[in-house]
């Protein structure tokens, strides 16, 4: 049997996404995003959601018993295993996981602070349909995207200075839950400087 209650971490760059999207697909498992769970419920005016609005109205960060209410609500319709992408954050965020459910694994997609400053700034993004281009020099103005002719361009957050930042912001604050994932023999460690392919293959040798 494959493993079906997953969570992925990984620092910015180190390709979840592009992972969480094909795990996803292949083993049919419901993808938890937290942010994407966040605007979610408030789009919809759930009572949860009016509560974590106020927060982000006032540029607070959302408390984490409401993030683990939002959460805990999604797991329990999860019936063919799902995928935790950006929670837990926090060792007191993963206790909380354990209380609602045990996990299967903690896949962590390692890479380095030199390969995601590499990686990071030569990305560059379509404006139109999202899709992401990975180019050694900026590309030249005017350029398209060569799926749908929309525009190319560079989030704030992939500059060098702020890229550096969100790493090291990753690793204070992520370096005790890949302990503690380590301790209860969850966490299971793939290179992340591999291809997409090869690193995807490494996650299918883990959940089987």
């Amino acid at each position: 049997m494959p493993l079906t209650k997953v969570v992925l971490l990984g620092p910015p760059g180190a390709g979840k996404g592009t992972q969480a999207k094909r795990i996803v697909e292949r083993y049919g498992l419901l993808h938890l995003s937290t942010g994407d769970i966040l605007r979610d419920e408030v789009a919809r005016g759930t009572e949860l959601g009016k509560q974590a609005k106020s927060y982000m109205d006032e540029g607070a960060l959302v408390p984490d018993r409401l993030i683990i209410d939002m959460i805990a609500s999604r797991i329990e319709k999860a019936a063919d295993g799902f995928l935790l992408d950006g929670f837990p954050r926090t060792v007191t965020q993963a206790e909380a996981l354990e209380r609602i459910t045990p996990l299967d694994v903690a896949i962590n997609i390692e890479l380095s602070r030199e390969a995601v400053l590499a990686r990071l700034t030569r990305r560059w993004i379509c404006r139109n349909c999202g899709k992401i281009y990975n180019l050694e020099t900026p590309p030249p103005p005017g350029t398209k995207c060569e799926v749908c002719g929309g525009e190319l361009y560079q989030r704030e957050d992939d500059r060098p200075e702020v890229i550096e930042r969100r790493y090291d912001v990753y690793q204070e604050s992520t370096a005790p839950l890949i302990d503690y994932y380590e301790k209860r023999g969850l966490l299971r460690n793939v290179d992340g400087s591999l291809s997409a392919d090869l690193v995807f293959e490494k996650i299918v040798q883990i959940l089987g």
